[in-house]
């Protein structure tokens, strides 16, 4: 069950969209909007239907089509102004008049639009404002020293006052409708920067009622959800998208995608994990103790919540384990192994293991894909063509580190054969296995180099139903010597390619920041092509939400699915 979800049956699913994130993909290989995650994320969802957008520093309602009959249906109440909406919206200047209403054509103008005279031809947007009831009164905090009150995040700048909530009913669907009216009105959105508003932390608009008739019964139906503009919008975003029940382990702040360049934070069950490349400033501190008070029990035995910090530097020689590993901040020590869970699935970490902690959290989503089998909206990982009890599908994943995807593939019936430089990682794996009920005793385990194994497998004529290919992004090993993913990745893809049966998997990973995606794209399908192979079936899944992606944080994070035939 996903938080954001507000209402689903045969026809419609409903969901509340958390400000900070697109209702669709803005660009190929930008982040996924909500809608594609949603696509992607459920066989039941794979042909939801896109109706109607909010933008991206928006949150409220939205609803999809999941059948043509209510995609059809949607479709005309939209079209024919037979859906009901209202929004919420805070103001920092006065409002002259309680109630109002504009009625006008929008032009763009490059980034924005701009309201003009009604003439013939143009497309008439008309918005009805008046003050919110006293009722809705709480919906607005009064102005403190944290939340939203604090320009910027809340970073201690001086806290803005004389807030008004009012409600907007738009009875036309114009892009920016709500925004370019109530700017014309004298008083623009608070935290609109781009239409006048005051800067905050969010777009303080959200869409918190919208009424349609059941494209199957015909039945009026109103979906709301209230909103809550006292919430930081990053960890709104994360709460709207991971369930606690499954998952507590995630990223909570992505450096300058989230209002702090250069620093990173990630909940790891009971504790909170900094990293940066200076020393944590007084408002970092300050922000992590913030956290440290809102952090959800872990899924693992109670604990007090504790805080570390790592530095992000890079030596000219790889530093003690002891001195790379994290340094306490806050609370008590952490355990030297504890468990975190995954969507579901239980890993084992340690702080003191040096570079990384066990789990890379990015990879969530592709390690969901494992476990249920389903890769995106008309892609099954294994189809029942290839499953038989008595021959499971097979998985080599190479640089297998501890086995996240390995154990995630396993609980699912795929039997693993797992590959690493590292015996130490791979011992690590077992007692992954282990802790998810699974016998390691029944899966492989292999240590040495990817090319070297990769070279003896095909000797032996062994296949396999899918290839992970997540290779870290400079190795070096006696056999094979130094490997970069910008320029080495194509090498790897055509060294595995012989151990991959016909229709089978090729997931291939890097988190080369260097390495373009059409470039990445380029080495894989060129490999495959000089291996006299074909690609049927591709998906290309961006890093996900939780590392949003910004102008300002661009992408690193590279994955694609290929079925390769």
């Amino acid at each position: 069950m996903l938080p954001c979800l507000l209402f689903e049956d045969e026809h419609l699913l409903v969901v509340r969209k958390p400000a900070g994130l697109n209702t669709h993909a803005p660009a190929p290989f930008a982040g996924e909007g909500l809608y594609d995650w949603l696509r992607h994320r459920e066989p039941r969802w794979a042909a939801l239907g896109l109706i109607h957008r909010l933008d991206k520093e928006t949150s409220g309602v939205v609803v999809f089509a999941k059948t043509p009959r209510a995609n059809r249906s949607l479709t005309e109440q939209f079209a024919g102004r037979g859906v009901r909406k209202k929004y919420l919206l805070v103001t920092d200047r006065p409002v002259k008049q309680p109630r109002s209403t504009v009625v006008s054509a929008l032009v763009r103008a490059g980034e924005r639009y701009v309201g003009r005279p009604l003439h013939a031809g143009s497309e008439r947007a008309e918005t009805r404002f008046h003050l919110a009831p006293p009722s809705s009164a709480s919906l607005v905090p009064e102005p403190s020293g944290t939340g939203i009150g604090d320009v910027n995040e809340g970073r201690g700048r001086k806290p803005l006052a004389g807030w008004t909530l009012i409600e907007a009913e738009p009875l036309t669907g114009r892009t920016h409708q709500v925004r370019v009216h109530a700017a014309a009105q004298g008083f623009p959105i608070l935290g609109d920067t781009l239409y006048g508003g005051t800067p905050a932390a969010r777009v303080f608009l959200h869409a918190a009622e919208l009424t349609i008739r059941h494209p199957a019964t015909a039945n009026e139906m109103t979906f709301t959800a209230p909103p809550d503009f006292a919430a930081q919008p990053r960890t709104a975003l994360r709460e709207a998208l991971i369930d606690p029940a499954e998952t507590d382990a995630c990223r909570l702040i992505h450096g300058a995608a989230d209002g702090w360049p250069r620093w990173y934070v990630d909940r790891l069950g009971g504790l909170l994990l900094s990293q940066s490349d200076r020393p944590l400033a007084m408002d970092q501190l300050t922000e992590l103790e913030k956290l440290l008070a809102i952090l959800p029990a872990p899924h693992s035995a109670p604990r007090a919540p504790s805080a570390y910090h790592k530095a992000l530097t890079r030596p000219i020689r790889p530093p003690p384990v002891a001195a790379a590993s994290p340094r306490l901040v806050f609370g008590p020590p952490a355990p030297e192994q504890f468990v975190i869970r995954e969507n579901g699935v239980a890993f084992e970490l340690s702080l003191s293991a040096g570079g990384s902690v066990g789990l890379f959290l990015d990879q969530r989503d592709n390690r969901r894909r494992f476990t249920t089998g389903h890769v995106a909206a008309g892609f099954a990982l294994f189809p029942s063509t290839i499953r038989t009890p008595s021959a499971p599908p097979t998985l080599l994943n190479t640089f297998a580190y501890t086995c996240g995807f390995s154990v995630c593939a396993a609980r699912a019936g795929v039997r693993t054969t797992s590959l690493d430089l590292s015996g130490k990682y791979l011992d690590w794996g077992r007692r992954n296995f282990a802790l998810n009920g699974l016998d390691p005793a029944a899966h492989e385990f292999l240590v040495g180099g990817v090319f070297d194994w990769v070279r003896r497998l095909a000797k032996k004529g062994r296949g396999f139903a899918a290839l992970a290919l997540d290779p870290p992004t400079f190795s070096q090993s006696k056999h094979s010597g130094v490997f970069r993913a910008e320029k080495d990745y194509g090498a790897l893809v055509a060294a595995a390619l012989p151990l991959l049966q016909p229709e089978g998997i090729l997931f291939a990973s890097t988190n080369a920041a260097g390495l373009p995606p059409q470039a990445f794209l380029g080495a894989i399908e060129a490999a495959v092509r000089a291996a006299g192979r074909r690609i049927v079936q591709r998906h290309y899944a961006p890093q996900p939400p939780d590392f949003p992606i910004t102008r300002a944080e661009p992408a690193y994070l590279k994955t694609v699915w290929m079925r390769v035939v």
